[in-house]
């Protein structure tokens, strides 16, 4: 199966038009979040994506929440946080939000590393798994070479290694390949990325 992902898209109608004309080439659309600025323009985000005709996944980013993003769906968009859904074979699980706390204020839509831990560990398998965050020490780097990412999401990798771990959320490091074990993890950015997935 061919998966297109893409991630923090932030209301950007250009990488917005390239996607939805590339994502006729795949079999499932994943996008990890961060549709939108500082909580504001939802709709008009997906507005932008209106025209993808392929089954579309997402999470929130830590720019909308998870109930704003489900108020605001596409028809036959799925919303995953903390949550399990099975599309034709394949396991993916969900999560969204900051990962950790971040430092920008009160518009971010963050969780603690005690709360991912506790979502995550009610996934037993996956073969995607989807977040905003990246996992520690993978794709997480900041500007200034720091390692902002989560523990919760780099244990659960190693716990479930799914095909893919797909994420987003750190601009500096959008274009990330790694292995964690058996998987292959990848810091998205707001352009297509295409993956071909075993069932």
């Amino acid at each position: 199966m061919k998966i297109m992902a893409f991630s923090d898209l932030h209301l950007g109608a250009a990488h917005a038009a390239e996607l939805v004309a590339a994502s006729d080439q795949a079999d499932l659309v994943v996008g990890a979040g961060d549709f939108c600025n500082h909580r504001k323009g939802l709709d008009r985000a997906m507005a932008l994506l209106s025209d993808i005709k392929t089954p579309l996944i997402t999470v929130p980013g830590n720019a909308e929440s998870a109930e704003e993003l489900r108020a605001a769906a596409l028809p036959g968009m799925h919303v995953l946080h903390g949550e399990r859904m099975e599309f034709e074979g394949l396991q993916i699980f969900g999560l969204g939000g900051g990962i950790p706390q971040t430092p920008f204020g009160e518009w971010s839509y963050d969780l603690s590393e005690k709360d991912a831990e506790a979502l995550l560990a009610g996934c037993q398998h996956a073969d995607i798994l989807i977040c905003h965050s990246p996992p520690k020490g993978q794709g997480d780097a900041t500007s200034l070479g720091t390692s902002v990412g989560s523990t919760a999401i780099l244990q659960a990798v190693e716990r479930l290694q799914p095909q893919l771990a797909l994420f987003g959320h750190i601009h500096d490091s959008w274009g990330f390949r790694g292995q964690i074990g058996t998987t292959l993890a990848a810091n998205l950015g707001p352009t297509s990325n295409f993956f071909d997935v075993t069932l």
